[in-house]
């Protein structure tokens, strides 16, 4: 979930929840509260960890970093407690989806590095926060050959140039230990990545496929291929068990 300072309450938008559903998926809500015992506790009942995008950006220390003049606010509960869900679900070896925020600390849990702020960081860059309306899709994408990314672009009758909406002003700029690139906007930009071992689905997209799944087959099958690798991993543990 995300947390909103003046209220002091957490919340997510609707459209994450709305996509899993129809994706088959019963999805359940972790509010930030960065306790192992409690993260550990709340993972062990769940088949795969969506990472949604948020409000925030990772703090630059804990990439070795120090903060940039276009960083954006950084909530320390959120990543803290994102990192403990990565940790458990590495550990319980559950399918993790990453998305714009989510896959940037997916990054940063894997060792990498983050561009602080693309438009003063980045030589001629697109605009990747294209604002209203939100699911408009603004920028192409070429995807990597033999990528789970490719392999939905394939299905779906598209080519390796797939068009995405963009709402972030951060990306992944060093890759973290195991992740591949397969996904890249004209600019450069790393727009997905994934953990391409033979025993782990981990996917991160820098778009926002959440707001596309209605009016978009690529990116309602995105959501549809993580729940499928939830259900099979469901149906392998029932299997040892």
């Amino acid at each position: 979930m995300r947390l909103e300072f003046s209220s002091r309450r957490f919340y997510l938008g609707r459209d994450y929840s709305e996509a899993l559903v129809a994706a088959g998926a019963a999805p359940v809500l972790i509010p930030l509260i960065a306790d192992p015992e409690y993260i550990r506790a709340a993972m062990e009942g769940l088949d795969g960890l969506v990472l949604p995008g948020a409000d925030c950006d990772p703090d630059p220390v804990l990439y070795g970093e120090e903060p940039r003049p276009g960083l954006g606010r950084v909530v320390p509960d959120k990543d803290a407690t994102d990192l403990l869900a990565l940790a458990a679900a590495e550990e319980l070896n559950l399918p993790i989806l990453g998305i714009c925020y989510g896959m940037q600390i997916l990054n940063v849990f894997r060792g990498g590095s983050l561009i602080q702020d693309i438009a003063s960081e980045v030589d001629e860059p697109l605009k990747h926060d294209q604002g209203e309306p939100l699911g408009r899709p603004s920028h192409h994408i070429t995807v990597t050959e033999g990528s789970v990314i490719e392999r939905i672009a394939s299905a779906t009758a598209m080519s390796d140039r797939v068009r995405v909406n963009s709402h972030h002003h951060q990306s992944v700029k060093k890759p973290g230990r195991g992740l591949t690139v397969t996904a890249r906007s004209d600019d450069g930009i790393v727009e997905a990545m994934e953990d391409m071992s033979d025993d782990r689905f981990m996917l991160g997209v820098e778009w926002h496929p959440e707001l596309m799944w209605k009016t978009d087959v690529f990116n309602s099958m995105i959501f549809e291929t993580f729940v499928v690798k939830c259900q099979n991993r469901k149906i392998r543990a029932q299997e040892e068990d």
